[in-house]
């Protein structure tokens, strides 16, 4: 089989469902996790601390399912890299938790916050600096506070991170290459994003704590999100497919009703989510809004953002709501449940496949998928099913799949201007850098453009414990 040949089919077909509109058939893209281990016969020990297990295993269920599109590793949090820095805040598989239980995120108890409440001017003056002196030695167990004597697993906590994560990354470009080569299989995602307000609920103030402070200092939590912003955004940027091919992977957690009301969905989570999707979509690149839990009371606001710049899995909401109040303007993915996967039988799943398809693709827009990533619970033959199903009956008679340049859009929009001392990008300006130099006698953009290139290496460290582990 020329695998090349089949790739570009796919991605054609993917791409073009993504634009909202026909392709020759509906494409199938499951977010699979812990379900590769179980496929391949590993558990989930081996997949979370071994990610070369995992890769292998996503690589096997590319060979043996007809998938257009999956990620490269859904299980995506290495916890061998989390034990090298020294985090505290996941329960790894075979440690505090069972080998053949998924590992697990610990938000600590209110009073343990990983930021106080009095710290938010900290955060807004220099989030970068406060995650490196605040943040990270609460989160570390190896990591010491600024004023106490560095020890031993301090220094080998940020050699052993860094080199850790240059690796993981590395080997991650390798594996979409493979997944390319040896399956013809499109990677389903690049980059990432998170939400300011779901930060500061996830990994910074909890999500009591930010509930609390959302009657107690809301202004402050306001100017929080807006300082996060421009570095979420730069984060989700230099990340995303250089092509503009595949969407950002953004992940939507605690901003929906009801863990806020709706004023505070609009004053803070919208207000600073917004700007920073129609920025990439004015850079040409496609988010992925993964809406975990139910986000239909949310779907107006939705509607608000350019065509064609999101596209929008269901989880727990209605995705016949969904379809009939965004159809329009974005494509539509996921919708089949996950305790259907697990516990129904392969004719239930594809009496269903044959809904969505019959409701929500009847016209194009809409790739198959699960509400939610799929764990080792799901039944093999039920993940078939859905696959097998939908190659079968989900072909368009009059559709097509074609490839081009996706150019986003030309709204109008100033950009996000950055608020804090330090711009994205940067830990130590060259500015700063360049009054302890005391003469320069030959080339100073060629100091300037090094200095600026790994200066940016140590930025990419700590946002990317803080976004992506």
């Amino acid at each position: 089989m020329d695998m090349e040949k089949l790739y570009q089919e796919r991605l054609a077909r993917y791409v073009t469902a993504m634009r909202n509109e026909m392709p020759d058939c509906v494409p199938i893209r499951p977010f699979v996790a812990e379900f590769v281990a179980k496929y391949a016969g590993y558990n989930c020990q081996e997949v979370t601390h071994d990610y070369r297990k995992a890769f292998e295993a996503t690589l096997k269920c590319c060979k043996d399912f007809d998938w257009d599109a999956t990620v490269p590793n859904m299980v995506y949090v290495w916890t061998g890299l989390t034990q090298a820095v020294g985090l505290r805040y996941y329960a790894i598989p075979g440690i505090e938790i069972p080998p053949d239980v998924g590992f697990q995120y610990l938000e600590p108890p209110e009073e343990e916050a990983f930021m106080r409440a009095d710290e938010y001017d900290q955060l807004i003056e220099d989030p970068t600096a406060f995650l490196y002196n605040v943040w990270l030695p609460r989160v570390s167990y190896d990591v010491v506070p600024i004023g106490e004597p560095v020890t031993y697993r301090n220094n080998l906590s940020f050699v052993k991170g860094g080199m850790a994560m240059l690796k993981y990354f590395i080997d991650l470009g390798a594996q979409v290459e493979r997944m390319r080569k040896e399956t013809g299989t499109v990677s389903a995602i690049a980059g990432i994003l998170k939400a300011p307000f779901d930060i500061l609920a996830d990994k910074l103030r909890g999500y009591i704590g930010l509930t609390m402070d959302m009657f107690t200092q809301p202004d402050k939590v306001l100017k929080a999100c807006e300082a996060l912003q421009p570095h979420l955004f730069h984060v989700a940027l230099t990340t995303a497919d250089p092509n503009k091919q595949v969407p950002i992977g953004f992940w939507m957690h605690r901003g929906c009703v009801p863990f806020v009301n709706m004023k505070t969905f609009h004053s803070h989570y919208w207000s600073t989510l917004k700007p920073i999707i129609e920025e990439l979509w004015r850079h040409g690149h496609k988010v992925l809004f993964y809406a975990e839990g139910n986000w239909d009371h949310h779907l107006d606001s939705f509607r608000e953002l350019p065509d064609g710049s999101i596209i929008y899995h269901v989880d727990k909401g209605d995705i016949f709501t969904v379809k009939r109040k965004l159809g329009d303007k974005f494509c539509i993915s996921g919708g089949v449940p996950n305790t259907l996967l697990s516990y129904g039988t392969p004719e239930e799943v594809r009496a269903y496949c044959r809904k969505l398809i019959d409701e929500v693709a009847r016209d194009g827009g809409y790739i198959m998928d699960a509400s939610a990533i799929i764990q080792n619970d799901a039944k093999v033959k039920n993940i078939k099913a859905m696959t097998e199903f939908t190659r079968e009956y989900g072909v368009y008679s009059r559709g097509r799949s074609y490839l081009q340049e996706n150019k986003g859009d030309s709204l109008v929009n100033p950009g996000i201007t950055p608020t804090s001392k330090t711009r994205p990008g940067v830990c130590i300006p060259w500015e700063e850098k360049l009054k302890e130099i005391k003469e320069i006698s030959g080339d100073e953009g060629l100091f300037r453009r090094i200095w600026e290139e790994v200066d940016s290496l140590g930025y990419t460290y700590i946002w990317q414990i803080l976004v992506s582990f």
